[in-house]
């Protein structure tokens, strides 16, 4: 690929998208050539990467849990001494990310690398195509060998990454395939000290799920004379009706697909919201809500407010990530996890995430005149070493092996001498916490709610029955986006509100054909024609 000039760069990213780079698919960028130089100062392998240091641009999204000053943490002083890399950071805090973006892609100043800016697939693929964004397929097989080696082992995931014209344009966020915790993240709990105070098992249904709650709404289980107990709480509806996805049948390719699914009668794609499996969860879901089992103003509760409760102990039912990190062990309750229940369509849970778990998180721009060292430097996280690194920081100094092998903060950071929170105290030596990171979570390595002893083991009673498939994200030519925008602005924005109109009962499920023929005539059928070729392209990948 040759570099791009910068004043023709300005003039076709300020002006609208050129015709053959955005409409034209088969003629995408030219291989990128790494010019000698480059190479000179540059190891292929082991450390340092580079002989003379370097220093590389990015601009990185900032979490409010992260340092405001990325080179005096921990992590980064460690890998710029044994890579010899100073990165010159550019923090952009989250709530800013596609503003700062979108500056820097219309004629502002490009970084060498776009680091944790959460650039969505239309971006990847408009500039990839107009030579903007480096065309990664031969440099990752060259200089990632970390990485290469992970999508030979696991080929659904250089499928999700690869464009409808051929080419890779960022590297991504891989959530280990074995890591069931946090492929599912939120998962289904219940109170076992009030299930063992009304003489009821764990429900293996949803019969026997609609019986507990039953029962939490008329008994006084916290002792205090009131019936203030709430049988079902959380802060939104999405975590129940993810959970009950699997026994009515819908969403069996996963969470990046919330419309999309596989009707199992006819192995063909389906938009499953206008299924009778669909139509059959919400009617229990209105069974429920309109006898008082779900908490009443789940649709307006600010997230706090729903911990504090929780925290309280009011909750006989959530899906979250980790009761005990959010709400507490005590007075929070006693907690389990539920297994995947039983329903019409037999036993499943089916609100699990793709292993590509995002693209856009690591995009190389054409004015880095230091790629295979950039490169390099990334490949180092999707090692065990690197994630090591990345999520734990340096054994004595934020970490300790204990007895059993595993890998565990040190008492300074979990309880902390300077009174801060755990989070806090890591901000001074990790910068992962609430960044949307590239690299590698592995269970090993990596210590958040979803590896907690009662996470683990909800996962592992969940893993029998969770989707045999899962779907990445799809992507789509220019065309089909520009078709998509307005098409999935109409659909999915009426089949959400009317979700939640046919649950409370302010729109009756008798008129559920009006709806099913209104989101029909959105131009269902031109969304599916897109959806499908979208999905035989993945598969072909």
């Amino acid at each position: 690929m040759r570099f791009i000039k910068k004043s023709l760069v300005w003039i076709m990213l300020t002006g609208m998208c050129i015709l053959a780079a955005c409409g034209d698919q088969t003629s995408g960028p030219e291989d990128f050539e790494v010019d000698e130089g480059q190479l000179e100062n540059f190891n292929k392998a082991g450390m340092p990467i580079v002989n003379d240091k370097i220093t590389l641009k990015f601009m990185s999204g900032q979490s409010p849990l992260s340092s405001n000053n990325y080179n005096e943490t921990l992590i980064w002083k460690t890998y710029e001494e044994m890579s010899n890399i100073h990165i010159e950071w550019e923090l952009v805090p989250n709530d800013g990310l596609e503003e700062k973006r979108n500056l820097a892609l219309a004629g502002g100043t490009l970084p060498d690398v776009f680091y944790a800016m959460v650039l969505p697939n239309e971006d990847l693929l408009k500039y990839g195509q107009q030579g903007v964004f480096l065309k990664m397929n031969d440099l990752i097989t060259e200089y990632m060998p970390n990485l290469t080696a992970l999508l030979e082992e696991y080929p659904e995931i250089r499928k999700g990454i690869t464009f409808p014209d051929g080419n890779i344009y960022s590297v991504p966020t891989i959530y280990d395939p074995e890591f069931t915790s946090v492929l599912t993240i939120a998962k289904p709990w219940i109170r076992k000290d009030w299930l063992d105070q009304l003489g009821m098992d764990i429900p293996q249904t949803i019969d026997d799920f609609y019986e507990y709650l039953k029962a939490v709404k008329v008994t006084d289980l916290n002792g205090n004379g009131k019936q203030d107990e709430i049988p079902y709480g959380a802060t939104d509806m999405d975590g129940l009706i993810g959970f009950l996805k699997g026994p009515f049948g819908v969403g069996n390719r996963g969470l990046k697909h919330p419309y999309l699914d596989i009707d199992p009668k006819i192995n063909d794609l389906r938009f499953y919201p206008i299924s009778d499996g669909y139509k059959k969860m919400l009617e229990f879901a209105n069974t429920l809500y309109s006898e008082g089992l779900i908490q009443e103003n789940i649709y307006t509760i600010d997230a706090n407010a729903s911990y504090s409760l929780g925290a309280e102990g009011l909750y006989g039912s959530t899906v979250i990530s980790s009761p005990e990190t959010i709400y507490g062990k005590n007075p929070g309750g006693n907690f389990v996890g539920l297994p995947a229940l039983e329903g019409p369509n037999g036993k499943a849970f089916n609100q699990m995430n793709s292993p590509l778990s995002s693209m856009g998180g690591f995009v190389v721009t054409n004015v880095n005149k230091n790629v295979p060292a950039t490169l390099r430097w990334m490949d180092y996280f999707y090692s065990e070493e690197g994630a090591k690194l990345f999520f734990m920081g340096v054994e004595g100094e934020t970490f300790e092996v204990n007895e059993n092998g595993d890998l565990q903060y040190l008492e300074k950071i979990t309880n902390s001498p300077d009174g801060l929170t755990m989070e806090q105290e890591l901000s001074k030596y990790i910068i992962w916490l609430g960044i949307g990171y590239p690299g590698i979570v592995r269970e090993a390595t990596f210590k958040g709610a979803e590896t907690l002893p009662a996470s683990l083991e909800t996962a592992e009673g969940l893993k029998p029955y969770l989707p045999e498939e899962i779907w990445p994200r799809f992507t789509y030519t220019v065309e089909e986006n520009n078709k998509l925008i307005g098409l999935q602005a109409d659909i999915h924005k009426y089949v959400d509100e009317m979700r939640d109109k046919f649950i409370t009962g302010a729109e009756p499920l008798s008129n559920w054909d009006n709806y099913v023929n209104k989101v029909k005539k959105m131009k269902l059928d031109e969304y599916m024609e897109i959806q499908n070729q979208a999905l035989e392209r993945y598969e072909n990948n």
